[in-house]
């Protein structure tokens, strides 16, 4: 039997004109999974990110860890079909189309609009995306270069299922990824409905731990959305 941990990225600058870079932050939980991981003696055969930066700073700083402990690290396999769905293109594109035909989504934009800068930004983030999300995932609103649900799922699942696919036995394998995968691989695993999958990604913490065991005709969930490791309260974020 074999494991597969799928680590979402640190704390990455959502409201920033650059996104896709950790916050302090996101870059402190990277080093304290990876101390948590040399302290309980853990490693790894293979490590797989996707292409984001906010993935691959994460895996690095993990491995920069395990290497600064004399500790082996394996070399990070960059793969894309691990990057998150398109939240820009979904935010940016999308969600002004669905605003104008949709008058509870719109009033949900233009709150958000209104407090982006408030203390409460997350709350007001949070309605407002869910409701573009639904729309997106529903196919309601679709555009030329914005990946649809059905092509999100279709990419991830085949990445998941061709790693764990992979040659020997007693594999341990890191996967550095986004909420939305994960969310998606614990749906498909547990054969819940499929718009489960965002439900469970609502939930996802930064930099959490979801691990499954796996041999080449089986893959059981161990745990979900473990955050061990960060242990000040300060750390345990959504955003």
């Amino acid at each position: 039997m074999g494991t597969i941990t799928l680590i979402r990225h640190g704390q990455a600058r959502t409201f920033e004109n650059d996104s896709d870079q950790l916050t302090v932050i996101g870059e402190e939980q990277s080093r304290a999974l990876g101390k948590y991981w040399i302290r309980n003696g853990a490693g790894f055969s293979e490590v797989y990110c996707g292409t984001l930066a906010r993935q691959r700073r994460t895996a690095e700083i993990v491995g920069d860890c395990f290497v600064k402990a004399g500790l082996s690290w394996p070399e990070i396999q960059m793969t894309p079909e691990l990057n998150e769905y398109d939240g820009n293109g979904i935010i940016n594109r999308l969600a002004p189309m669905l605003a104008e035909n949709n008058t509870s989504f719109h009033g949900a934009l233009l709150a958000f609009q209104q407090n982006k800068n408030s203390p409460e930004r997350n709350r007001y983030f949070q309605k407002m995306f869910e409701g573009v999300t639904s729309a997106w995932f529903n196919g309601e609103i679709q555009v030329e270069g914005v990946e649809s649900w059905a092509s999100f799922r279709s990419r991830v699942r085949s990445a998941i299922n061709r790693i764990i696919s992979g040659e020997g036995s007693g594999r341990r394998i890191a996967v550095f990824t986004s909420g939305g995968v994960i969310g998606l691989t614990v749906q498909t695993l547990l054969g819940a409905p499929e718009h489960k999958a965002l439900e469970i990604n609502w939930r996802i913490r930064n930099c959490s731990l979801t691990e499954f065991v796996f041999s080449r005709d089986r893959l059981s969930l161990d745990y979900f959305n473990s955050i061990p490791h960060l242990d000040k309260p300060s750390l345990r974020t959504f955003r």
